[in-house]
């Protein structure tokens, strides 16, 4: 089917999209209608952590399918309540409600935080951000980034988000009032340009906040379920936060979203929070056959070893080509440009022939890498040789 035959004029005009569209996905490969391939190092945008069309998440979905899909949220179901020990076992967090998207679940920590803030702290509702933060695209989340000219694309804001500055805990105490309640953050800033949390920071901030008796809420939508390495990248830091949000690679592919806490700072109540698709069982068990695959010996290991692999060949690329640097922690990663030729890199890299490859430029001097944690060696040296290439022309 060419792709003129596509009825996508009938679709919102949201993004800028190429002319092709995907019809299937295996591991780390994608192909388009044209019968075309790309190595994906998208993921959709970290989300499909296993790869495409993996098969334990096929398995999951089938058997769930043939069981039951959705007997509403007002009810408890065996796979939710599974996933739900599996987080709380390999975490510091007591308690879990299922969303359907990260944004939702940073809408719910916000929500608690509030509710939390009322109950035990006069009222006090700020939640201090960082700039160049990403938490959603609700009206509420958005007003929490510190993404630049956020501010007014849907003015006004949701009022409560204080900006401090990533990395520098004098900005954040300067920030604190009686109004503030929790200071929210990613441990790494994803859509920021891969910019980590040092490990010092996030240790002054848990020490700030627990002696302010403010929360601490990360924001792991994309860091979290084994990206960087450890299962949650709060861990990296030896710290315990009050509240997590967690999407994208928990599901590996599906819509599911987890927002999690403490016993002390679960303070919802009947009413508070809810969700026509929350928790439902066909999501559930696939979160769970994810993380289930997540937590198997050596696979953590595994994705710490291909990090690095990959970080070894971004800074050979550096050296060989004049390049500013890299960053990241485990498989998310960015290769800093020093020119603002990112934009043009991913063009040419999705129109490689025989077979393309697909990148990320979230900000023009910068490429950010997302694959999936299982990627081979093989296929990380092979999207190193295409991107050599295209610094030749580009660099």
């Amino acid at each position: 089917m060419a792709f003129a035959d596509y009825p996508v004029h009938t679709l919102m005009t949201i993004t800028t999209r190429p002319d092709l569209v995907f019809v299937e996905g295996q591991g780390s490969w994608m192909t388009d209608q044209n019968g075309k391939r790309y190595l994906d190092f998208l993921q959709g945008w970290a989300v499909n952590c296993l790869g495409h069309s993996a098969p334990v998440m096929i398995d999951a979905l089938n058997a769930q399918a043939r069981k039951i899909i959705n007997p509403s949220p007002a009810f408890y179901n065996e796979p939710m309540v599974k996933l739900a020990e599996l987080l709380t076992q390999n975490s510091c967090f007591d308690k879990v409600f299922f969303a359907n998207s990260g944004a939702e679940a940073n809408e719910g920590a916000i929500k608690l935080a509030r509710k939390w803030g009322r109950k035990n702290k006069s009222g006090a509702y700020q939640i201090i951000t960082f700039d160049h933060s990403f938490h959603g695209r609700t009206l509420a989340t958005m007003s929490a980034s510190g993404k630049a000219g956020w501010d007014t694309i849907f003015a006004p804001q949701v009022p409560g988000f204080p900006k401090a500055i990533l990395n520098d805990i004098a900005s954040v105490e300067a920030l604190i009032t009686d109004e503030t309640v929790a200071v929210m953050l990613e441990p790494v800033q994803g859509e920021g340009g891969v910019i980590p949390a040092t490990r010092e920071f996030m240790q002054q901030l848990r020490a700030l906040t627990k002696a302010k008796n403010i929360l601490l809420i990360v924001d792991e939508v994309q860091t979290g379920c084994g990206r960087c390495g450890s299962l949650f990248a709060y861990q990296l830091s030896g710290i315990q936060p009050d509240i997590m949000t967690l999407g994208k690679g928990i599901g590996g592919g599906v819509p599911l979203a987890a927002l999690l806490s403490t016993e002390a700072v679960a303070c919802f109540e009947p009413g508070d929070q809810g969700g026509t698709y929350n928790g439902n069982p066909l999501m559930t068990a696939v979160g769970h056959a994810v993380m289930s695959t997540l937590l198997e010996p050596e696979f953590l290991p595994g994705v710490l070893a291909r990090g690095e692999h990959l970080r070894t060949r971004m800074l050979a690329l550096c050296s060989e080509f004049g390049l500013e640097g890299e960053r990241g922690e485990g498989l998310l990663r960015a290769l800093q440009l020093g020119r603002d030729i990112g934009p043009q890199l991913v063009e040419a890299a999705r129109e490689l022939n025989p077979q393309g490859l697909l990148l990320n430029s979230p900000r023009p001097a910068l490429l950010r890498f997302m694959p999936a944690l299982n990627i081979s060696f093989e296929e990380i040296d092979e999207m190193t040789e295409m991107l050599r290439g295209l610094l030749k022309k580009h660099a």
